[in-house]
């Protein structure tokens, strides 16, 4: 394509994003504490559910990627196809999943957790093979680094959007509304989706698909074992925030929209100020400063507790800001990674195996972080000192060491051995933007 990547191409690209977000925030931080609070699940039994899930949901990415490869191989039609069936799969699962009263009897806890789970097999799977085409298609439009910044983080920064749909709607609307509004979504954004730019055929040639390539680029193991170790530091508290908030906090039901989406509306306003960033500091270490920063956020909110909603209003401003890094500097470090190997046909292979590493972080949050609380004595709607002190500790002390231990990767597999004119870690020149 060319080198030029408008507003309006920015918006056919990325506007589905928005609804991909929006599925993603109910599905990884409303239906845990939906699921305890409404239904009765202990957080044990549900820890162990959402762990099966995900983590079924991870193995299959990489097979998923491939997938993708052949599809864009063929052409973009046979992406765009596969993208529809997709949303369809997704929406099904999704729609299913918070109203599971319609296939089985709450009351029956056995039966619940089994729909619970395939439901969740259902959507993940749904939900993985359309976010992999459509990010392999981001990838393959190529560009240098400020390009590739500007890609993802309109499809980022539309997806905070949805997010912030997501965080107020269940509270303002109910859940028929979510579902009903999603389904809108996802059909607006696939329809502007086939209108985006197209990768240049050239890029996509019919070769051998070979789903272990990524793994043996040293560069790509470099930064994904930074992005693994990054993504459970941000998947503990976006995990655990709810119960944070209710039972911590004591904050009213009323606030939680606001708490949700004032981070969330910070993170999708700070892509344009991380990108200024990227001109002079670079890709990773604008991630670095991104990682300091969140840091220094949640050891503050460590020290907060009954009464404190107006303070955490403003560690939920300062962490979005933080986070906006995490959202468009990694993906644009991996589309320099594939562009650099002259990997493009395989693109769907490596954001398989990112997907895959994405869910691995959200199961291990889930999977470790709600039975770890469970037997130190937290159940949903504790006030005891030593129960609210161990979701202190997991909500904010966790995430800060996972998040240190990251910042130290990145500079030492990341940053230290990159050339001087690494996209990684170079500014941007001024000519290129």
């Amino acid at each position: 394509m060319s080198s030029s990547f408008g507003p309006f191409d920015g918006l056919r690209y990325g506007l589905l994003g928005l609804p991909l977000a929006f599925v993603a925030l109910p599905l990884y931080v409303l239906l845990p504490n939906h699921y305890a609070r409404a239904f009765g699940v202990p957080l044990a039994t549900l820890g162990a559910v959402l762990l099966g899930a995900r983590l079924l949901d991870a193995l299959i990415d990489p097979l998923l990627g491939r997938l993708s490869d052949r599809l864009h191989a063929r052409s973009p039609q046979a992406v765009l196809g596969a993208g529809a069936i997709a949303a369809g799969v997704l929406l099904l699962g999704f729609g299913l999943l918070f109203f599971p009263q319609l296939l089985v009897d709450p009351a029956r806890q056995g039966a619940l957790l089994v729909a619970a789970a395939v439901l969740l097999a259902i959507a993940y799977a749904g939900y993985s093979m359309l976010s992999i085409s459509h990010q392999s298609w981001g990838a393959m439009l190529g560009g240098d680094a400020l390009q590739r910044g500007r890609i993802v983080g309109w499809r980022e920064g539309m997806g905070l959007v949805g997010v912030v749909l997501a965080s107020v709607v269940p509270a303002l609307a109910g859940l028929p509304a979510m579902v009903g509004l999603f389904g809108i979504l996802l059909a607006i954004g696939w329809v502007f989706w086939t209108r985006a730019p197209r990768p240049a055929r050239a890029a996509i040639p019919r070769v051998a698909i070979d789903l272990r390539l990524p793994l043996r680029r040293p560069a790509f193991r470099r930064l994904l074992t930074v992005f693994v170790l990054n993504g459970i530091a941000s998947a503990v508290p976006a995990t655990l925030v709810l119960f944070f908030v209710q039972d911590r906090l004591r904050a009213p039901a009323s606030l939680e929209p606001a708490f949700l989406g004032l981070y969330f509306v910070v993170a999708a306003a700070s892509i344009p100020v991380w990108l200024r960033i990227v001109r002079r500091w670079g890709l990773a270490r604008s991630w670095l400063g991104g990682m300091c920063m969140s840091v220094a956020v949640f050891a503050w909110a460590g020290a907060m507790g009954a009464g404190d909603a107006v303070p955490f209003l403003v560690v939920c401003a300062l962490s979005g800001f933080a986070i906006g890094s995490d959202l468009v500097l990694p993906g644009a470090l991996l589309a320099g990674i594939i562009a650099e190997a002259g990997d493009q046909p395989h693109a769907g292979a490596y954001f398989g195996w990112w997907n895959f590493a994405t869910k691995l972080n959200l199961a291990l949050a889930a999977g470790v972080a709600l039975p770890l609380l469970g037997l130190a004595g937290y159940v949903p709607g504790a006030r005891e000192p030593a129960a609210l002190q161990a979701l202190s500790l997991a909500y904010c002390l966790l995430p800060c060491v996972l998040k240190v231990l990251a910042g130290v990767s990145l500079w030492a597999l990341v940053i230290r051995p990159a050339s001087g004119g690494s996209t990684a870690s170079a500014p941007v020149p001024e000519a290129s933007q």
